[in-house]
């Protein structure tokens, strides 16, 4: 299993938030590139990041700041969030991005998606992001109404290789990810699967790789310091 740091930017700024609420918005970290060359002396393979600005209203303010991650740090990078498009796709790996999230078009527009993977295979990554049980979209501010078991099966029926699970009330919580959840997904589908939301102790890791999830997103427990990055890099080998 991988452990995978992130990045949220909001205004160009690293910030955390709490079940995804934008007025709950903290700064964690002064300089994006900074907190990467951190990342990336604990062991981190590739660093997770998500322009809040971009989920919530489509806009692509903080790609400047990704695309200085990337030229100043080496770092491979995954990242999500306003990515509505197959001009999207292109222009986030153009940047130098790694694996791009798709988050909400795949609900609205679940043929992206097909057609994404169909073009760059292993590079598109689906993020499922849940409250209750049903998929939320646009920045987690509106209910789909679709079970995110069905939408998990039916991306992995397009080809998706990696889906990236967040239990949205988990999410900048420190109280540990839905492992009933994350088991439900794990049983339902074969693909890779990326827990988010929730992960803060080295017993979190040990209890996901035991599971059988393939990558874990660490967050706000590492910015408090409530989660050695370099210690649950090396737990989750």
């Amino acid at each position: 299993m991988r452990i995978l740091p992130a990045i949220d930017l909001k205004d160009g700024k690293c910030v955390r938030l709490k079940k995804g609420d934008y007025a709950t918005a903290e700064k964690v970290a002064e300089d994006a590139v900074e907190t990467a060359k951190a990342f990336l002396a604990a062991g981190a393979e590739l660093i997770h990041m998500v322009d809040l600005d971009g989920a919530k209203d489509g806009t692509h303010a903080n790609y400047d700041v990704v695309r200085r991650v990337i030229a100043e740090t080496g770092a491979a990078v995954e990242l999500g969030g306003g990515v509505r498009s197959l001009d999207d796709v292109q222009h986030v790996l153009a940047l130098g991005v790694r694996r791009v999230i798709i988050g909400s078009a795949a609900v609205r527009n679940p043929d992206l998606v097909e057609e994404a993977v169909r073009q760059y295979g292993a590079r598109i990554a689906v993020g499922v992001d849940a409250l209750s049980g049903t998929v939320r979209t646009d920045g987690w501010l509106e209910d789909s109404g679709e079970d995110f078991l069905s939408f998990a099966k039916l991306m992995e029926g397009f080809g998706v290789q990696t889906i990236i699970f967040t239990d949205i009330s988990k999410d900048g919580m420190l109280a540990g990810p839905n492992f009933d959840q994350l088991s439900a997904l794990r049983r339902a589908v074969s693909c890779g699967i990326v827990a988010s939301g929730g992960v803060s102790t080295l017993e979190d890791v040990r209890r996901l790789k035991a599971a059988g999830i393939d990558e874990a997103i660490a967050g706000k427990a590492v910015y408090t310091g409530a989660l050695d990055l370099a210690a649950a890099i090396r737990e989750a080998k």
